[in-house]
């Protein structure tokens, strides 16, 4: 098996580590608040708001360390259907990592609530106030919200599979930042 010449640059794997305990903790926070109606949802729902605003932005940021930094590169020896899934799980988690909270923002824009982050700082309304909005942009963050829970899911599958099946060190490019050395 081939494995990667090179290795994801230091900051690439700080957010892609950051970013994944982030965005698991969203999710976790997400289904806590929509289980629970008592003081818990309140302290929740505090807490989801500028963690989501902090998961866009650092969104922004790694796609601009992705496109300045080299990416090492797939196996030659994976299957056109593997790379394929690889690249479209890519877009698809990025696409989510952008639009799940700007669909969360609007959302809470459009029921005419402030979009707070902390005490003091309020964050303007991206759409007006409209309570037919506000319902589809609360369906549609909960349905994104299951994508977004089976993609990490099946990266999560995928990065396993790499590293205890194939041992192709493509888990290990990420984890440690570089190949296994295996006395070549």
């Amino acid at each position: 098996m081939s494995t990667p010449t090179s290795h994801f640059a230091p900051l690439a794997r700080l957010l892609h580590w950051l970013m994944a305990l982030m965005i698991i903790a969203m999710l976790f926070i997400g289904a806590g608040m929509v289980a629970s109606v008592s003081e818990r949802h309140e302290w929740l729902l505090n807490i989801h708001k500028p963690l989501g605003i902090a998961i866009l932005l650092l969104a922004v940021v790694r796609l601009v360390v992705r496109f300045s930094t080299r990416q090492p590169p797939l196996p030659e020896d994976l299957p056109a259907v593997q790379v394929l899934a690889a690249k479209l799980s890519h877009y698809l988690l990025y696409a989510l990592m952008l639009g799940m909270p700007l669909i969360g923002w609007a959302m809470i824009s459009a029921a005419g609530d402030p979009v707070m982050l902390g005490h003091s700082l309020r964050l303007p309304s991206i759409v007006p106030t409209h309570a037919e909005t506000f319902a589809w942009l609360r369906a549609a963050h909960r349905y994104l919200a299951y994508l977004l829970f089976l993609t990490v899911l099946a990266h999560l599958a995928a990065a396993l599979f790499h590293g205890w099946v194939r041992r192709d060190d493509v888990l290990e490019s990420m984890l440690k930042g570089q190949p296994r050395d295996r006395g070549l």
